[in-house]
């Protein structure tokens, strides 16, 4: 729990993030400080309309380009104060415009970011391989 693996797919960062149970149990703290906390205004596939914004909850799988101008946040997990934030519960920052977003791509009101990460479409082989740029089986 805690590590992001990076990969490149279509020309684009896509962040694997393995969550711990204590991050999922923070999400709904942050709700009344995110922009779209149920991401109904989101890219995402309709999969991922869940508070996790998951498949599985404990994986995230997000593209990592910032919504405002395509720059790659951070990924900041530690718990507390922050120089940007200080009541932080994890998430990604982006230090370039100081946009941030919560352990499941979702942005915070007052920052330049418009939109929570995307989701890209995303599936699991078997219990250890995702595929990425296809939906699961029977979803839309």
């Amino acid at each position: 729990p805690g590590q992001l693996l990076k990969v490149q797919w279509r020309g684009q960062t896509i962040g694997i993030l393995r969550r711990s149970e204590e991050s999922l149990g923070l999400l709904p703290q942050n709700d009344n400080s995110l922009r779209d906390p149920e991401s109904a205004e989101s890219d995402q596939p309709q999969f991922a309309q869940n508070v996790a914004r998951a498949l599985r909850p404990e994986y995230l799988v997000v593209n990592m380009h910032c919504t405002h101008l395509g720059c790659v946040p951070q990924l900041v997990p530690e718990v507390g104060s922050q120089p940007f934030d200080d009541s932080w519960n994890g998430g990604f920052f982006c230090p370039c415009h100081k946009s941030k977003f919560d352990m499941a791509g979702r942005v915070y009101k007052g920052v330049p970011a418009p939109a929570n990460l995307k989701i890209p479409p995303y599936s699991y082989l078997d219990d250890t391989t995702i595929v990425i740029g296809v939906n699961p089986e029977g979803a839309v």
